[in-house]
C-alpha cells in the first residue's frame, strides 16, 4: 500500500508524507534562493494570495473563494491566486525595479505526481532584460543549487520535428488530430481538439518525457498561440512567442516570459480566452482591469518566469512523487 494511502474505514491519517530529511532540504533551498538575489540586488516582495481577479487562461483553473464583502470589495466572489504575476506587474508599473517573490498558489483541481492544488512557486522580474538574458539568470539559480551542467536550448519547432516527426507550424488540425489518435486510440476525444490542445497532447507525451536527461533544456520559442503573456515575433516566416521553459529528466520546472506590455493587445488576448472558455463550457473570468491599468499607466520592458519549488525539491532529494516534499498534500490537509 502507497503512502499516501489509508486502509477502508481507518482513521485519516495525520502524519506528514515528507521527512525531516526533504523538510529540512525545502529550508535550505529557501536560504538557496534567498541568497541568490541579495547577491544580485534582486528585492523580495509579498503580494495578496486572496485577489478580486483570477485569470482567463483557458488551460488553468482558479479556486474560488467567498470573503465578506469589505470596504473596497463589493464583489461575492474572490479568487486564490494562480501566481502572483498580475500583482507584480502592479509593482513593476509603479517603479518597483526588479523583484521576487515566494509564495503558495493555487489550481483547481491539479492532482497527481507532479501536481498539488496548492503549491510552492518562485517568480521573478527583471527590467530591461530579454528572454535570452533571464534564461542565463534560470540557469545559474536551478543548476547552481542541483549541480547540473549548463542547459542547452531548443527551438519548439526543432524539437517537435524531431521526436513527434511533424511541423508544428505548419501542420493543419486533420494531420495533428491523427498524431493524438495514434497516442490515445480515442477518436472522441480527439475530434473535440482544438489545433493547440492537440500540440500540448503531443508535446506532452512524445516530446517532454525525452528532455533534460543528458543535461537540462531550454524549450524555446513556441507558437504564437501559446503566447499567454509574452510578446510575438517572426522568425523563419512563423509567429513565434517569446516563452521559454526548462526541463530536467523530463520534469517541466519553469515558465518565462519577454513580457507583453501593450495594454491593447492584452485586453484583446483576455477577450480571446474568455470566447474559447465559452466555447468549452467553462465560466469566463472577470478581467483584471487594474493590470490594464498598469500597463496603460507603463509597464517597463521586462522578462519574467515562474519556477515550481516543490518540482526543484523534486529534484534534488531524487524523489519522484511531489507527495513526497510535502508535510502535507491535499489528501492529508
Amino acid at each position: 500500500m502507497g503512502r499516501g494511502q489509508s486502509l477502508p474505514g481507518a482513521a485519516p491519517s495525520w502524519q506528514p508524507t515528507a521527512t525531516r530529511q526533504v523538510l529540512e532540504g525545502r529550508a535550505r533551498q529557501l536560504d538557496w534562493v534567498r541568497g541568490f538575489f541579495a547577491q544580485r540586488g534582486v528585492l523580495e516582495v509579498e503580494t495578496p494570495v486572496l485577489g478580486q481577479c483570477g485569470i482567463t487562461d483557458v488551460n488553468i483553473d482558479c479556486i474560488a473563494a467567498a470573503p465578506q464583502p469589505v470596504a473596497g470589495w463589493t464583489h461575492s466572489t474572490g479568487w486564490l491566486q494562480t501566481s502572483p504575476e498580475y500583482h507584480m506587474k502592479r509593482l513593476l508599473a509603479a517603479g518597483s525595479g526588479s523583484i521576487y517573490q515566494v509564495s503558495h498558489v493555487f489550481r483547481n483541481g491539479e492532482r497527481g505526481r507532479r501536481h498539488n492544488p496548492e503549491f510552492s512557486l518562485l517568480e521573478w522580474y527583471r527590467p530591461g532584460w530579454n528572454d535570452e538574458q533571464l534564461m542565463d539568470e534560470v540557469a545559474a539559480l536551478v543548476c547552481g543549487w542541483l549541480g547540473a551542467p549548463e542547459p542547452e536550448r531548443m527551438s519548439y519547432r526543432q524539437l517537435m520535428r524531431s521526436h513527434a516527426g511533424l511541423d508544428p507550424m505548419t501542420a493543419d488540425l486533420p494531420e495533428l488530430r491523427n498524431a493524438c489518435y495514434s497516442l490515445t486510440g480515442d477518436a472522441a476525444l480527439v475530434d473535440q481538439l482544438d489545433r493547440d490542445s492537440c500540440l500540448d497532447l503531443v508535446m506532452s507525451f512524445r516530446v517532454e518525457p525525452a528532455l533534460g536527461f543528458d543535461r537540462p533544456v531550454f524549450v524555446t520559442r513556441y507558437p504564437a498561440s501559446q503566447a499567454a503573456l509574452a510578446r510575438i515575433s517572426e522568425e523563419g516566416g512563423c509567429l513565434v512567442a517569446h516563452r521559454f521553459e526548462l526541463y530536467v529528466q523530463g520534469i517541466e520546472l519553469c515558465n518565462g516570459y519577454w513580457e507583453l506590455t501593450d495594454a491593447d493587445e492584452q485586453r484583446q488576448r483576455f477577450e480571446a480566452d474568455n470566447a474559447r472558455r465559452r466555447e468549452l463550457g467553462k465560466p469566463e473570468m472577470p478581467v483584471d482591469e487594474r493590470l490594464l491599468a498598469a500597463l496603460e499607466a507603463g509597464l517597463p520592458e521586462c522578462a519574467g518566469v515562474a519556477l515550481g519549488l516543490d518540482r526543484l525539491l523534486m529534484l534534488k532529494c531524487g524523489v519522484d512523487d511531489i507527495s513526497e516534499v510535502l508535510a502535507f498534500p491535499a489528501e492529508r490537509s
